[in-house]
């Protein structure tokens, strides 16, 4: 691919993806304190932006893809751990921020709000694992499911 071995390949990614992990501070979405102040519309849009952050990762991996020389294989590395740091920030904000504080037992439509919940979760892990645009297609897709329950609004 690079001109290097498929596992030195490998190893340097999984390198550098542990070190990111190590390095990046978890964000929070907002606080779990009932101080009532949230924008639920802002963090749907976050996350848009997120999605699209992921989806320019893997056209640029995709782009970077078979060139040999240094700069290439950093550009790649640097684009892999920002599709992982954006499409982990999706899953923070849905597991910290909406599951626990917005969908709640006692909605009448809680199933579905659930399942859909949890697919934003899903595409995302999926857009991690993946390079391919199509993963993040549906992140973007699964997210904008959501929108309805969060529309915009004045405070």
């Amino acid at each position: 691919m690079f001109g290097f071995s498929m596992k030195t390949i490998l190893l340097s990614l999984l390198a550098a993806a542990g070190i990111s992990g190590a390095l990046v501070q978890q964000a929070y979405a907002h606080c779990q304190v009932p101080c009532g102040i949230y924008d639920d519309h802002a963090r749907v849009q976050a996350m848009l932006e997120d999605a699209a952050t992921v989806d320019k990762a893997a056209m640029m991996i995709k782009e970077l893809a078979g060139k040999t020389d240094p700069q290439s294989m950093n550009q790649a590395v640097r684009w892999v751990m920002n599709k992982e740091k954006h499409a982990q920030n999706v899953i923070g904000t849905i597991s910290d921020y909406f599951l626990t504080q917005r969908v709640k037992a006692d909605q009448p439509d809680y199933a579905e709000r659930l399942a859909r919940h949890h697919a934003v979760i899903v595409a995302a892990m999926k857009a991690k694992q993946n390079a391919d645009t199509k993963y993040a297609e549906a992140l973007k897709a699964s997210i904008e499911a959501l929108a309805p329950y969060y529309p915009e609004h004045e405070h």
